[in-house]
């Protein structure tokens, strides 16, 4: 019973991590890259305008969720 249980607590840790592996990616590439190369003056930077930070908030508040989801994941730990 324990070793079934350990298991499935190892794999549900697992899920968990790469639910919020993806949230840090969605954050680097949606939100920091495109503030950052707009703050540093980059050629090919998107623009500042409301269209840029609509998107950048999207991609923000889908690692918001993927993060969230992680967190769910780990309510299902057996003791």
């Amino acid at each position: 019973m324990f070793v079934v249980s350990a298991v499935h607590n190892e794999q549900t840790k697992l899920l968990a991590t790469a639910l919020n592996n993806i949230a840090v990616a969605y954050v680097v590439i949606g939100f920091v890259t495109p503030i950052t190369a707009i703050s540093f003056g980059i050629a090919n930077a998107p623009p500042l305008r409301p269209a840029t930070a609509f998107f950048a908030a999207i991609w923000l508040c889908t690692a918001i969720g993927l993060h969230w989801m992680g967190r769910r994941v780990l309510r299902s730990i057996r003791l």
